[in-house]
């Protein structure tokens, strides 16, 4: 298994029915940039069973931290739902991923735009002061079916505002706009078509897309990134990648696990 490391778990919470949570410890040779994802997993009857994950912990932090769906009958997330403190999981010694900022043109607001787990990636990069040197704005955009889902995303944002350090520099930068589909909230609908109707636009009270100066993540499921990729494209927006910066950066990694 010299491609893993062994890591223990450190802390473990669930914050609904389909989602949780955790921390591990972190090899002080583990190396990533800020929106990148690994192959975490457990070993089972003697072999990695291994699926990728984005750190939603920041480089600059001592402990590993995920976030994830659970699925009754997958694979890896049927066995990873039940680890405790002190259990054993495995991790990539490689990072990879699109979701830098090193891939993107530069540019003067940045939007991160995420369905369920597709939030992960982005709750590290929100921690990277880097991001706040590079952009004027940030906005944090989080979709779910229902309201309970967006637990972690508003722990995650109330944590960072109200950090001692951290809080005054980002408070007038980061703009985080939760919605649901399923359920009454003051943000209701698809983060597709509150985009296309420039909806989420008038709810921040910012302006609308422009293709000069916005810059864009998208991490989430299939359906989403589809229809983004192409409302993007008929707006003449590029995307990046390692090789050419561009407009905007998908996650293609993640599939059911």
């Amino acid at each position: 298994m010299s491609a893993f490391q062994k890591e223990t778990v450190l802390s473990v919470k669930h914050w609904t029915e389909s989602l949780f949570s955790f921390t591990a410890t972190r090899d002080p040779g583990f190396r990533f940039q800020n929106g990148q994802f690994a192959m975490i997993g457990l070993e089972v009857e003697g072999k990695p069973l291994m699926r990728a994950y984005s750190m939603a912990s920041a480089n600059h932090e001592e402990a590993l931290e995920f976030f994830s769906i659970k699925v009754a009958d997958g694979p890896l997330t049927s066995r990873l739902q039940k680890i405790r403190e002190g259990d054993i999981i495995l991790v990539g010694r490689k990072a990879t991923g699109t979701l830098i900022t090193g891939n993107l043109l530069p540019g003067k607001r940045l939007l991160l735009l995420s369905t369920g787990t597709g939030l992960a990636p982005f709750a590290s990069l929100i921690k990277d002061p880097d991001v706040y040197e590079n952009f004027e704005t940030i906005i944090l955009a989080h979709g779910c079916r229902q309201v309970s889902e967006l637990a972690y995303g508003e722990h995650l944002v109330e944590n960072l505002l109200s950090h001692e350090f951290f809080g005054p520099l980002i408070r007038d930068k980061l703009v985080y706009y939760p919605t649901v589909t399923r359920e009454p909230f003051r943000n209701r609908g698809r983060i597709t078509d509150l985009l296309e109707s420039g909806q989420l636009f008038a709810d921040i009270g910012q302006s609308p897309l422009d293709k000069d100066t916005d810059r864009i993540m998208l991490c989430g499921g299939p359906a989403m990134l589809e229809e983004l990729h192409a409302m993007f494209g008929a707006r003449g927006l590029v995307e990046g990648n390692h090789s050419q910066p561009g407009h905007f950066v998908i996650e293609k990694a993640f599939v059911e696990r």
